[in-house]
């Protein structure tokens, strides 16, 4: 099944290790070629905490991006975030008690509803590498209550679809951290509980059965 979605079952994640959560059968992108200097250097003049503000057809939540812990993750979303490209999607996952998950382009469209969670694209068109640092500050604190990571389909497979932890879970460190909610988590919290259609991760995961949409998303300093 090659859906870019975690597990539900979080008391069983340290069983995952070696298991994509998103995807099966799917063999890893290639990490991509070392940017050019002039690229490089201008990944690491991203410092400040830039503030991304997602604005929902349920409230508003803000999030700090962790440029220091994952610049190349964090040029990602500002990119896309630029482009509007996440303007109009859907929130497209719900796992209760686990996470809520957009960033799939394919959720604009209703018609490709039993697709949602398949689509996604990094602002370079291709897959991009993990960011796992375990010596950065937001890799030691781990996948905390608001703790913002990209999905996957397996290592260096990251594009654009992303999750909000809804509560502390114990996921293995496969997914790159590179933000976390610091207001309005009681936004997330109700997104958390919608009702939901279930789909194949169990009767308490699935895409919602109102639509939650995602207005825009804006940065701030």
């Amino acid at each position: 099944m090659k859906n870019l979605s975690l597990s539900i079952a979080a008391l069983a994640m340290v069983l995952l290790s070696t298991m994509s959560l998103f995807a099966q059968d799917t063999i890893p992108s290639k990490p991509p070629a070392d940017k050019p200097k002039e690229e490089k250097k201008k990944m690491i003049q991203m410092k400040g905490k830039d503030i991304a503000v997602v604005e929902t057809s349920m409230g508003q939540f803000e999030i700090e991006l962790y440029a220091s812990d994952a610049p190349k993750t964090v040029e990602n979303f500002l990119g896309l975030t630029k482009k509007k490209y996440f303007d109009g999607m859907r929130v497209h996952r719900v796992s209760k008690g686990f996470v809520i998950q957009t960033g799939d382009d394919k959720s604009k469209d209703p018609a490709l509803a039993e697709q949602w969670g398949t689509g996604g694209s990094s602002l370079w068109g291709k897959d991009f590498a993990d960011e796992l640092d375990p010596k950065t500050p937001s890799s030691k604190e781990g996948y905390k209550k608001g703790v913002v990571a990209m999905a996957n389909r397996g290592p260096n497979t990251n594009s654009s679809q992303f999750f909000v932890c809804l509560k502390d879970v114990g996921l293995p460190h496969n997914y790159t951290i590179f933000g976390k909610v610091v207001k309005g988590m009681d936004v997330v919290e109700k997104i958390g509980q919608v009702e939901i259609i279930p789909g194949q991760m169990g009767p308490t995961d699935g895409r919602p059965k109102q639509d939650v949409m995602v207005k825009n998303i804006r940065v701030k300093k």
